[in-house]
């Protein structure tokens, strides 16, 4: 059981990558024009910053803005993830406080800067994003949860 479990969600990450790649390399200017601005306007930091948060146990939260499937094939220890695609409509009911520390990542950095912008739009006035895609983050050696 554990090993079908473990093959299927292997695979569901490989399709989700190639998915993500093709949305990359065809993306609408535009949408490159948002994210682009959205990167210049919201604070970012190192994952070794983020990777010392965690260590020391910093007071903070460690957003995930990937869906559901991605968060549960792994991610950054104790984060808590909601999905960039609700992030407007469930942020206030699960991170009423909107002075808290928040460190935004996904697997590609795009959807946490827009999501990083959205919560600093919002009034969360100490979002972050990662400089770091998940990818990077396991790539580095550093810890995750699964």
């Amino acid at each position: 059981m554990f090993k079908k479990s473990f093959v299927f969600m292997v695979g569901l990450a490989l399709v989700l990558s190639l998915v993500n790649v093709g949305i990359a390399q065809d993306m609408n200017p535009k949408v490159k024009e948002m994210l682009s601005s959205a990167r210049a306007a919201v604070k970012m930091v190192t994952p070794e910053a983020v990777k010392t948060a965690i260590d020391s146990k910093e007071k903070a939260i460690f957003l995930d803005v990937r869906d559901a499937g991605e968060f549960a094939a792994g991610h950054l220890p104790g984060s808590m993830n909601i999905s960039r695609g609700t992030l407007e409509f469930n942020v206030f009911g699960k991170i009423p406080d909107q002075n808290a520390k928040i460190y935004v990542y996904c697997k590609t950095k795009a959807r946490s800067a827009m999501a990083t912008k959205t919560l600093n739009d919002l009034g969360y006035k100490n979002a972050v994003l990662m400089d770091a895609s998940y990818e990077e983050w396991v790539k580095a050696g550093y810890p995750v949860e699964r």
